[in-house]
């Protein structure tokens, strides 16, 4: 697959996730076969005015490339001029969100809601294509509620506004994240645009990757949900689609061992205080499926320092070791 002038090594990539996809964890993702990574989304607005914040979430590390930086924001001037600010990080390519469904992005006219306007789509799009020199692509949902099932009209809107790519989330945005999925709006969209359509939405393992491929046609997928704890996934579904047919169940060691090494990472670049606030969710994650993984979970919240997550680690392999 390639997204605009940009070779893409595989087919299953790092979806973006507020809060999850730091830099981190988007190493992590790559170093175990992720074929790209995107940034966790930015406000465009924040970056107009100067917001460090904003700006410290889009740096990037050429271990993880390719990389797209994803921005929300609903004013095509205001898109355009965030764009160009983001773009001295040297991404790959940018991304704009039309698809995420939480109240506070959704509520204030961005994300999802976009998709209730086509043709607002279509000048965000044309914006920033005019302001860059990088492929832009763009995220959409199925539509906004049941009764606005337009992921089709968008992705074409999308296009003619000059998207190189387009990624679709087959749920509409009242329904978050809970079942069911629909992968056959992701194959409309397909069946719909000339440019490469990404799956999106209830992919957690090889076999599922491999039946969306099969059942939508789409060029590539992005893991979200299914990448948390689990940053082996990438591999398993490349080895999977080149009929190695393999699953592949990492020992406890080295899932300790890779969430010590995040975590390592996390800290050279947000410091000990608040990389340690962040990993007691990835701890949960990396832990899940274990026997008392609760109680670990419970000691995870109360970790402030390296050397607490060092302790829980150390208990958690003599446990299940024991």
């Amino acid at each position: 697959m390639k997204i605009g002038n940009v070779h893409i090594p595989g087919v299953a990539g790092l979806a973006p996730m507020a809060g999850v996809t730091d830099r981190a964890f988007r190493e992590i993702c790559a170093d175990n076969g992720a074929a790209w990574t995107v940034t966790e989304m930015v406000s465009a607005k924040g970056l107009t005015y100067g917001d460090r914040k904003s700006d410290e979430l889009l740096e990037l590390d050429d271990a993880a490339r390719p990389t797209a930086i994803q921005l929300f924001g609903d004013d095509p001037s205001i898109l355009a001029e965030g764009a160009a600010l983001a773009m001295k990080h040297r991404p790959d390519w940018l991304d704009i969100n039309m698809g995420c469904p939480a109240p506070k992005i959704a509520g204030n006219h961005c994300g999802s809601a976009l998709m209730r306007e086509p043709e607002l789509c279509r000048r965000l799009v044309q914006a920033v294509v005019n302001e860059v020199d990088v492929p832009v692509t763009v995220k959409i949902r199925k539509g906004y509620s049941p009764s606005e099932i337009n992921a089709v009209e968008v992705a074409q809107a999308c296009e003619a506004g000059g998207a190189a790519a387009i990624a679709v989330h087959g749920r509409t945005r009242d329904q978050m994240y809970a079942p069911p999925v629909d992968w056959s709006i992701i194959k409309a969209v397909k069946q719909a645009v000339s440019v490469p359509v990404i799956g999106n939405g209830d992919v957690v393992d090889a076999p599922s990757a491999a039946a969306m491929l099969a059942e939508t046609g789409c060029d590539g997928i992005l893991i979200g949900r299914g990448a948390l704890g689990n940053p082996w996934i990438f591999a398993d579904i490349h080895a999977w689609i080149n009929e190695e047919r393999r699953v592949y169940t990492p020992p406890l060691s080295q899932r300790l061992l890779t969430l010590l090494r995040q975590t390592q990472l996390a800290i050279s670049h947000k410091g000990e205080k608040v990389a340690m606030l962040e990993t007691r969710k990835h701890a949960g994650w990396y832990m899940h499926g274990l026997t008392g993984a609760a109680a670990y979970r419970r000691r995870a919240c109360a970790m402030t320092t390296f050397d607490d997550l060092i302790a829980l680690c150390k208990l958690v392999e003599q446990e299940q070791n024991g």
